[in-house]
């Protein structure tokens, strides 16, 4: 599935300060029937945003007109829980394209890296300054900057850089997954496979 090109942006961040956010909270599993990636973003995070009468809940982050963007800012631990891909599908297709938090599950940070999803690990100490400043302004800036591995708060300019894998960076930045990889690299295999005889 063709992804859409990582470039550098900036954007306002929703935040969710809750630890341990698993990823039957991300997706709960009574809405993982469809195959195909598209649609998971309306059931993103579905029990918290809406109530058992499938109203908004008004004071969820989702719901509320004070915070937008393309960045979500999420306490520790964020992917917790079981392996589904949807997790990352649900975030993706709502249109987030960053999730910062001080630590992640292992498999849902391979998941968001497959499906076009930057998950960006910071300190305990940055993330807690981060949420303080969204408190305080929810308009607050971030730049996003895939290609020098940099998370940038823009009114005060202070930066983290974040470690990515190189094979997966390359990925987000053409807009691949594995197999676009393998197609767009025919080429050089081809010419790899002639050279060996």
């Amino acid at each position: 599935m063709a992804l859409d090109k990582f470039a550098t942006f900036t954007s306002s961040a929703i935040p969710l300060p809750i630890e341990n956010v698993d990823t039957d909270q991300i997706i709960p599993a009574r809405f993982l029937k469809a195959v195909e990636r598209k649609g998971f973003g309306d059931n993103l995070f579905r029990d918290w945003r809406y109530d058992k009468a499938d109203q908004p809940v008004a004071d969820f982050v989702l719901n509320n007109p004070r915070y937008s963007g393309t960045i979500l800012i999420a306490g520790k631990n964020f992917g917790s829980g079981s392996s589904r891909e949807h997790a990352a599908w649900a975030i993706y297709d709502f249109g987030i394209k960053v999730v910062v938090s001080s630590f992640y599950a292992d498999i849902f940070k391979g998941n968001a890296l497959n499906n076009g999803l930057l998950p960006i690990q910071v300190s305990e100490e940055f993330l807690k300054h981060i949420f303080a400043l969204i408190d305080a302004d929810p308009t607050t800036e971030f730049k996003v900057d895939l290609e020098n591995q940099s998370f940038t708060i823009v009114k005060t300019n202070e930066s983290v850089s974040f470690e990515i894998n190189p094979y997966k960076k390359e990925c987000l930045i053409m807009g691949y997954d594995d197999i676009d990889y393998l197609v767009n690299s025919k080429e050089d295999i081809l010419a790899f496979e002639k050279q060996r005889g």
